[in-house]
């Protein structure tokens, strides 16, 4: 298992409110794709989209019903 460094970001779909809320965490895990479906399964239509960076940065982007979250693994 490998540690990263986690940010969440969920953004705000206010109207005239740019600010997103971000979440900084630490967590062990061998599957970051995996790890952002076990926090957010018991979503409806939950989707997935992965991209890993040449630096070996993960960013997992969540669907959940239009509400996209994005979270960024670092390997620590």
């Amino acid at each position: 298992m490998a540690q990263y460094e986690v940010v969440r970001e969920i953004q705000n779909e206010c109207a005239n409110n740019q600010m997103r809320d971000v979440f900084f965490d630490e967590v062990e895990t061998s599957d970051p794709a995996a790890y952002v479906r076990a926090l957010l399964g018991a979503q409806k239509d939950l989707a997935l989209t992965v991209e890993e960076d040449a630096s070996g940065e993960i960013t997992v982007f969540a669907d959940c019903s239009g509400m996209v979250q994005k979270f960024v693994f670092t390997r620590i």
